[in-house]
């Protein structure tokens, strides 16, 4: 088969797909979805092509990486798309195997987004938890180191930087705090716009 005829193939599979969100947050009483409700839209949408999605571990200075590549193919060529999460140097409640875990579902999902051309910050808004300003203020606490290098980041265009610090919120925060500067968010407007823009969306 041609490239073209692939590229074919997954456009109207990125048309046909809707991949509701099938988890819901009690705590931020919101809905979302995951990598399982993804995988789970799409599956009867393939016909003869496949996914595969695999995990390659890469260690930066002293910290560890899941690079995750989805690949949809026809069985003849394959189109892919990869994404990165970083481990946390720790994280509450979790041994060091759901640590790596819960980095490699991350970055499955957003390389299925990719992929799928799911874009999870169009509702973002809708999303947004109704949580009360206690709650939201002491979440701010918690990730102010990881909201302000977010803000440098952006403040300096290195989009790579500031999605790199944005991934190491899990994605419940991010939608706690994706909240609109109105409603006191910790974003402004600009940095809000640069998290939607095509720089955003393609830096790795």
């Amino acid at each position: 088969m041609s490239k073209k005829d692939i590229t074919m193939q997954l456009a109207e599979v990125q048309k046909e797909l809707n991949a509701p969100k099938g988890q819901f947050n009690a705590f931020g009483k919101y809905s979302y979805r995951n990598c399982e409700d993804i995988l789970q839209a799409v599956k009867p949408l393939l016909k003869e092509c496949v996914i595969v999605i695999h995990d390659d571990i890469q260690i930066i200075g002293e910290r560890v990486y899941v690079k995750a590549t989805a690949e949809f193919s026809n069985g003849s060529e394959i189109i892919s798309s990869t994404a990165f999460a970083r481990e946390p140097l720790s994280k509450k409640g979790m041994d060091e195997s759901q640590i790596t875990g819960a980095a490699s579902s991350y970055a499955r999902k957003y390389a299925l987004n990719g992929l799928l051309l799911i874009d999870d910050n169009k509702d973002a808004d809708s999303q947004k938890p109704k949580d009360d300003k206690e709650e939201y203020n002491a979440l701010v606490k918690t990730h102010r180191k990881t909201i302000d290098a977010v803000k440098e980041s952006l403040a300096n265009n290195d989009y790579s930087s500031a999605k790199e610090a944005w991934r190491e919120l899990a994605e419940e925060d991010q939608l706690i705090l994706w909240r609109a500067p109105s409603k006191g968010g910790c974003f402004s407007t600009q940095e809000r716009s640069k998290m939607k823009s095509n720089e955003w969306s393609s830096a790795q």
